[in-house]
């Protein structure tokens, strides 16, 4: 390709909006052009990347078993009332009404569709396990579009659906997809930490996501450095130890007293009053979930994780109540109390276990109650762990100390079980011939959110680094001087000897400065650049320059295209 034809520009300055900087180089180097909040075009280079993030999955889809498909983005509205996620997914589920007044569904995964389909494709075991994948474009309403290509309303996504008799076949088809995860991301040479994570939406009971640590990432992740517990920090869990240092022998519950606090109101107020520690308080946060008003509480030192807490509700939206709401509800905000709260749901982390003798409100302006204990003083309707874990906490698996670090998710496995495939009927006769429903996993990557991930984990001050695995162009050919008679047919025949020797190169044939030509070739990243100026011309040589060294050796004219083919081979065998 020849840059003088090359469709999109680069830039100098990113645009203001642009916040990541994936986002900010991808728009600088012309790759990507934003047409709308969360939607993007693909520009040549930038599709030529993310075609070639497309084959490494590709490949190793096929290579675990998978079969190909591909599924429709229009989808009956019927489907998803059947699985009744219509519900969890809530706003985020885009829908249309077409001329015959039927509404349809765009889909943003296609659980519903490929479980209808084996339905009525698959009857016995013997046709089990199958490994259904397709890539292809999903679509989500996502409320706040962000980060470039790291959360956007229209992407490429490849799915894929395993479908077993048991679940032991379940847990062979998921290590299968994880290792052929692990395997795309070293080909990607991008390192990933792999976290237990919420299911969100999706459903199932267990799920893991691939991270690329990096500290532009919008996920949190809590992990543990002296055994192997890792979690995203919407599902990460933690000992709760008894922190009021109170020794066991003199933990006797004691008498319910009311004290007047006064301007106390915050749990540091309050526990800087009554002189305990903010550990033996207890806190009351207020929530609607799809229009119920929730009393939660939880000890004073922690937070409340609103993803679990709307997963234990089981509500598709939760929102935090207005001051004016709490008063409604006939419970004082600053001094709330779930003693003697008539007509609430009182939702709490069992962290108030945990301890004794709590101090928490009185639900009467200016006091609280020492010595407050459950379940001799209040009751509660539902008691689970609703905590937010936090670096510094105990790990759940061994006591040591969590730590956290900021991650981009670039792939995300469920363990669906039964849940939908019980609600299409999909089901199968075992060996004995009785019907069983299949047992079910999905497998889904972002191809663009996978994109952004290798610029945000690879890249410096100047630009883009591409692994060699997807760069769009493994060669930038930069003549410099082009006005000097013999350098313009010298670039032209390396050029044509490069392309004869299966090498793609982007040949820079604009009459522009060597600055502008070094600096847009850093800004892409291609991984070799070749350099022929009237110096290296007298030597009969060219520089040879990665993106990643300093040093540029000269190598000879003479057989050229041969040279470039070996040192491209022997750095992709270095990366493998």
């Amino acid at each position: 390709m020849r840059f003088s034809k090359l469709f999109g520009k680069t830039l100098r300055q990113a645009p203001a909006e642009a916040e990541s900087i994936s986002h900010q180089l991808l728009l600088r180097a012309g790759m990507i052009a934003q047409e709308a909040a969360g939607i993007y075009s693909y520009l040549p280079m930038g599709w030529r990347v993310l075609k070639k993030i497309e084959n490494v999955i590709r490949e190793e889809m096929d290579k675990a078993g998978g079969q190909e498909l591909m599924l429709p983005v229009l989808q009956p509205f019927e489907l998803w009332q059947q699985s009744g996620r219509y519900v969890s997914f809530g706003k985020s589920l885009f829908t249309l009404t077409d001329r015959k007044e039927h509404t349809l569904a765009l889909g943003p995964t296609h659980e519903e569709v490929i479980t209808d389909l084996v339905h009525r494709y698959v009857q016995s075991y013997r046709e089990l396990p199958l490994l259904l994948y397709q890539i292809q474009t999903k679509l989500r309403d996502e409320p706040r579009p962000r980060g470039g290509l790291l959360r956007v309303r229209e992407f490429i996504m490849k799915d894929l659906y395993s479908f077993d008799a048991d679940e032991a076949g379940l847990d062979e088809s998921y290590q299968s997809m994880c290792q052929a995860y692990s395997n795309i991301y070293a080909r990607l040479g991008l390192p990933t930490m792999t976290v237990e994570a919420d299911s969100g939406a999706i459903g199932g009971k267990d799920s893991h996501e691939f991270m690329v640590i990096t500290e532009t990432g919008e996920d949190e992740v809590i992990y543990c450095s002296n055994c192997d517990y890792a979690a995203n920090t919407e599902k990460a869990q933690f000992a709760k130890t008894d922190k009021t240092n109170i020794p066991s022998e003199a933990k006797n519950l004691l008498p319910l007293e009311e004290v007047a606090t006064p301007e106390a109101e915050t749990i540091e107020e309050v526990a800087g009053f009554v002189g305990v520690p903010t550990s033996q308080t207890l806190k009351a946060v207020f929530y609607f979930a799809d229009g119920e008003f929730v009393f939660v509480i939880i000890r004073g030192d922690l937070e409340v994780n609103e993803t679990k807490l709307r997963n234990a509700l089981k509500c598709s939206e939760l929102r935090l109540a207005t001051e004016g709401e709490v008063n409604e509800a006939g419970i004082v905000a600053g001094f709330a109390s779930p003693i003697g709260v008539e007509g609430v749901r009182v939702v709490a982390d069992d962290s108030i276990t945990s301890g004794s003798n709590f101090v928490v409100g009185a639900n009467k302006s200016g006091y609280h109650f020492k010595n407050a204990n459950y379940p001799r003083d209040f009751q509660v309707n539902l008691m689970t762990d609703i905590a937010l874990a936090q670096s510094g906490d105990s790990c759940p698996k061994c006591q040591g100390k969590l730590s956290s670090a900021k991650g981009i998710e670039v792939g995300h496995v469920f363990k669906l079980g039964i849940s939908i495939s019980e609600k299409f009927g999909a089901s199968i006769l075992d060996n004995d011939g009785k019907s069983r429903p299949i047992v079910m996993g999905c497998y889904g990557i972002g191809l663009g959110r996978l994109l952004a991930a290798i610029v945000e984990q690879s890249h410096d001050d100047k630009g883009i680094i591409w692994p060699l695995s997807v760069a769009p162009y493994q060669v930038y050919l930069c003549p410099l001087s082009l006005d000097k008679s013999a350098i313009l047919p010298t670039a032209e025949k390396i050029y044509q000897e490069l392309q004869k020797e299966g090498i793609e190169v982007l040949f820079d044939d604009r009459d522009d400065s060597p600055g502008v030509k070094f600096n847009d070739a850093d800004l892409l990243g291609i991984p070799l650049r070749l350099t022929l100026s009237p110096r290296t011309l007298q030597s009969q040589s060219v520089e040879a320059k990665w993106r990643t060294e300093k040093e540029a050796p000269l190598l000879p004219l003479d057989n050229l295209a041969v040279q470039v083919k070996k040192l491209l081979d022997e750095a992709v065998s270095s990366q493998l």
